[in-house]
């Protein structure tokens, strides 16, 4: 899977407070002490891990053991993968503002112009309209733009032995990234890396889509016909490997993404229909009998919704939503509403800014 956790979200929202008020006019405190990055060293469990992957892939497993206990434990990747703070409040309006801005509007026009070809060949191909791969690649990486600054073995290496254990899912999100260092490593392998070298996100994601390594060798494909798959530095291959993850993920070609529906005003039907979260769990029929009141063409809809609540910051009413089985397509890029309902009105403002360029008068000669 391509799961990834956006410390965007805590960043953007986090509110000011007294406390913080409060500080700016007393005498500012020296800067805490940075922990250096220090190699991993022969930890047992290291040892285990490269000499249990060699044994599997017929590799050296003294170089790997090498490779291994030199990885850097990057103690800002263990900052980063934690989650925002209890009681931190979520704002959709300052989250989607983030993304949906001049700046990236035009260079997700200009991505769309560049690359239309493959974008209609991959819509053909595997069923997802352009809009959508054009709003994922930009609010992964602003079209190219960021992809990652950290070296991707130290990343994984870090999490992958050194998870923090302040995490409320420590066990298990310490053996996903043990899972996608294996990942990674056999990754470079097959395509002539440099694994030491390879840069991407805090937490090993790569590339123009930012897939991690393991969806990478699952789902990638090359979309440019050169005879590798380089989502690296082909934007084809991303726009491919972007349809060809979310049509093996059930993507339905013409389904709408999300209806419009205002809640009951009952609380314990609320909680109900609120409790499945992004799951798509209900039909039209169950929201009406339980007292919502969907929109007209969430009524004529085929198929089960998620009845989806965003929150904007403490004080403001939150946005709510009905997640057709296609939303629930992309979380499986990001498991995050707010991630997903981005990606789809990036990619609308974007084919709106097309359509607009194109019915523009053109210029006298």
């Amino acid at each position: 899977m391509t799961f990834r956790i956006l410390p965007l979200l805590a960043s953007l929202l986090m509110l000011a407070s007294p406390a913080a008020d409060a500080a700016k006019k007393t005498k500012p405190r020296p800067p805490a002490k940075v922990e250096a990055p220090q190699p991993l060293g022969a930890r047992a469990e290291v040892l285990a891990f490269a000499d249990e992957l060699a044994a599997a892939q017929g590799w050296d497993a003294a170089a790997l053991r090498e490779q291994l206990t030199q990885a850097l434990d990057l103690p800002r990747v263990k900052q980063l993968i934690l989650p925002a703070a209890v009681g931190t409040a979520k704002n959709w309006t300052a989250y989607r503002d983030r993304f949906i801005e001049p700046k990236r509007l035009d260079a997700g026009l200009a991505f769309w112009t560049e690359h239309e070809a493959a974008l209609t060949r991959a819509e053909n191909q595997y069923g997802v309209p352009p809009e959508i791969v054009v709003g994922i690649v930009g609010v992964e990486t602003f079209y190219g733009r960021i992809m990652g600054g950290f070296k991707v073995l130290d990343a994984l290496a870090t999490l992958a032995f050194d998870f923090p254990t302040a995490h409320p899912r420590a066990a298990e999100r310490q053996a996903f990234f043990r899972k996608e260092l294996a990942e990674f490593l056999k990754l470079c392998r097959e395509n002539g890396l440099d694994a030491a070298a390879v840069q991407g996100s805090y937490a090993g994601a790569l590339g123009w889509p930012q897939f991690m390594p393991g969806s990478w060798r699952q789902h990638a494909v090359d979309f440019d016909g050169d005879g590798h798959i380089d989502l690296m530095a082909s934007p084809t291959d991303a726009i491919g490997s972007v349809a060809h993850y979310l049509s093996q993920y059930g993507w339905k070609p013409g389904q709408a993404t999300h209806y419009s529906v205002t809640l009951p005003p009952d609380r314990q039907q609320r909680a109900r229909l609120l409790a499945p979260d992004i799951k798509p769990t209900f039909n039209a029929a169950d929201l009406l009998a339980a007292g919502a009141l969907p929109s007209e063409a969430a009524r004529d809809h085929v198929g089960p919704m998620a009845v989806i609540e965003l929150q904007n910051g403490p004080k403001k009413p939150t946005s709510v939503l009905l997640g057709t089985e296609n939303f629930w397509v992309v979380t499986r890029y990001n498991w995050s509403a707010y991630y997903a309902l981005a990606v789809i009105e990036l990619g609308q403002a974007v084919k709106a800014r097309r359509l607009q360029q194109a019915r523009a008068p053109s210029a006298p000669g």
